[in-house]
């Protein structure tokens, strides 16, 4: 029987490399879904698939750090929560995955979840 994913996103689990973030953004492919855009790269590998998530906001549109951080926060638990559609289908290697918001206005949890959720399916789709 499969073992149960946890609804946790560690240190293990989050894109911190330079080195990787700058591969992804040179090599990876992107989508745009609402007002997220999600940048996303797999790297094969023979180990058992696992999944990288990085987070951003434009400084440009919210010029505060506690409005950025607080929209990081709300991507994070929206990620966290619907991660599980990742592993559902093996991919072969480590999927790195960038989330950007480039929305213009403070969103609220619920009106990003919607964005997230059609990202995620869209995500598997292309991966």
């Amino acid at each position: 029987m499969a073992e149960a994913r946890r609804n946790t996103l560690g240190s293990g689990e989050r894109l911190k490399h330079r080195k990787q973030i700058d591969q992804l953004f040179a090599e990876g492919k992107a989508f745009s879904v609402g007002a997220l855009r999600v940048m996303w790269r797999v790297e094969k590998t023979e180990e058992e698939s696992t999944v990288r998530a990085g987070f951003t906001v434009s400084k440009r549109h919210f010029k505060k750090a506690v409005a950025r951080n607080r929209i990081k926060r709300l991507l994070r638990e929206l990620y966290r929560t619907q991660k599980q559609v990742l592993f559902e289908k093996p991919f072969g290697g480590t999927l790195f995955v960038f989330f950007i918001f480039t929305g213009k206005e403070m969103p609220s949890l619920s009106g990003l979840q919607p964005c997230m959720q059609k990202a995620m399916e869209k995500l598997v789709d292309h991966v």
